[in-house]
């Protein structure tokens, strides 16, 4: 499997990064549609995109209207955006709203429980869970390869949310696990305040879950630094940390 890493920031896009989205094109799989999206048509032309939120904060959500024109130009003849019912609501009801966006995407929505999971082109497992620690809810996914013939492999996508013991085991052993890191260890009271994650924390779950490399993203976009997380601590809790930039692709074995 290939991800590509549309957009690795948080909140706002700055002059590094874009807001969240992620592409698996090798099975039509968008997660999140945060302004990177604008980056999407260019890299696939496939007939069917499956868009998956994790919640509908516009850092994470506002993309979908860049969708518009290449559905209309039929570069993509389907595009089906999964949720839970109150991010199905909030896009439905607020950011298509007509005194907003005047012309309403012909999506298909998909409204999906709070856990569960689907296959995608019989060889992609998507799993989901909530994340019950930011404002307003998100969800984790977990996406596993399978089927004869091909190599198993697994990645998880974790956002917006403070780390806790919830989601260990739903991300244990993954090839690839993307976590937010908002926030530095020196930041910890905003981090609760946002219910974001610290680097600490992101270092030690990714320990605690064993999983095989993990990436930070959704960083805070107000930081101009090179490494606005504090990387080398959090090696020293988690060998195997990078830290996420736009664009950036990354091969599971």
């Amino acid at each position: 499997m290939r991800i590509q890493l549309l957009g690795t920031g948080g909140y706002y896009p700055n002059d590094k990064r874009h807001t969240a989205c992620y592409l698996l094109a090798e099975a039509g799989i968008v997660l999140d549609a945060g302004t990177a999206t604008y980056r999407l048509p260019a890299l696939t032309r496939d007939e069917h995109q499956d868009v998956f939120l994790t919640h509908a904060h516009l850092d994470h959500v506002f993309g979908l209207t860049f969708l518009l024109v290449p559905i209309l130009n039929q570069q993509y003849r389907r595009v089906t955006v999964h949720g839970t019912q109150q991010t199905i609501d909030a896009i439905q009801n607020f950011l298509f709203q007509d005194v907003l966006f005047p012309v309403d995407p012909p999506f298909q929505c998909e409204v999906i429980p709070p856990t569960g999971e689907m296959v995608i082109r019989d060889q992609y497992r998507v799993r989901w869970q909530p994340l019950p620690s930011h404002p307003g809810g998100s969800t984790a996914f977990r996406i596993e390869r399978f089927g004869e013939g091909v190599a198993p492999s697994s990645f998880a996508y974790v956002t917006d949310t403070r780390v806790d013991g919830s989601y260990v085991d739903f991300i244990r052993e993954v090839d690839l696990l993307i976590h937010e890191c908002y926030f530095p260890d020196d930041k910890e009271g905003l981090a609760e305040l946002t219910g974001h994650s610290i680097a600490r924390d992101v270092a030690n779950v990714a320990r605690e879950a064993n999983v095989g490399r993990l990436i930070a993203i959704h960083v805070d976009p107000q930081s101009n630094e090179e490494d606005p997380i504090g990387l080398e601590g959090m090696r020293a809790t988690f060998a195997n940390t990078e830290l996420a930039v736009d664009q950036m692709d990354v091969d599971i074995p």
